[in-house]
């Protein structure tokens, strides 16, 4: 893992680098609510972003409800999205902000989704809590996943980030008695709003969501993965936000 322990301190320099993206790269992408605001308040919010991610991914405008209301079985998972923008690798929603690991597919693929992403999701909660003005802090963050072992570790980054919310200093407490690791693993593992569950096999509506195919063969199996995540799991250094 000396690698990985490598490339956590390369993100603490990289993200806030500005750069072109470019096809066939992989990025981390990261937004948050304008002043560190909650801008998933319940269920449905989750859900909403949730289903947008999929709807999202390709060029075609569209209007949510009649999106909905054209298909048969009212299951928005069931829209057709072959032509996407953006491969997704991961993903994970935090009360005031969200974690995406995408590869670009197309020229400015990345760009196009979060620009219908970020548009989608703040007219459905401007219009819910009635309320104006910008949602998020910026447009979006991203940082170049360039090596191996940078692109792996953010699997762990991303999947491990709701820990914070059951023990909000829990990077410092890795390995301390104050610190339970079963408990932070089992409420990872129950958490609905990230891609953990998918990359463990269970089959979600929502796994269609991620294209794995997409992304290096890191893991052969579930138990590599999950290996991987106890690991950082117990790394006793702070990570950022």
């Amino acid at each position: 893992m000396e690698k990985g322990i490598e490339a956590f301190n390369k993100l603490q320099i990289k993200m806030s680098r500005k750069f072109a993206l470019e096809i066939d790269e992989f990025y981390h992408i990261y937004s948050r609510g304008v002043d560190k605001r909650v801008i998933f308040l319940d269920h449905d919010d989750y859900s909403r972003f949730i289903k947008l991610l999929w709807i999202c991914n390709h060029s075609d405008s569209f209007v949510y409800r009649d999106l909905i209301n054209n298909l048969p079985s009212k299951n928005v998972f069931d829209f057709p999205a072959d032509q996407t923008l953006v491969d997704i690798g991961a993903y994970c929603l935090m009360p005031n902000h969200f974690h995406l690991l995408v590869h670009e597919k197309v020229e400015n693929g990345t760009s196009i989704f979060m620009q219908k992403l970020l548009t989608s999701y703040a007219k459905y909660f401007n219009a819910k809590y009635k309320r104006t003005g910008c949602l998020y802090e910026s447009a979006f963050k991203a940082t170049h996943l360039d090596d191996d072992a940078y692109l792996q570790y953010i699997y762990s980054y991303i999947n491990l980030n709701p820990v914070k919310l059951v023990f909000p200093g829990w990077k410092e407490e890795a390995g301390q008695r104050n610190f339970n690791s079963l408990k932070a693993k089992k409420f990872i593992e129950e958490y609905q709003y990230s891609s953990y569950r998918d990359h463990l096999g269970e089959n979600r509506k929502q796994t269609k969501i991620i294209n794995q195919e997409a992304f290096p063969d890191y893991f052969e199996g579930q138990g590599d993965f999950e290996k991987m995540l106890d690991f950082w799991l117990n790394y006793q250094v702070e990570l950022p936000m």
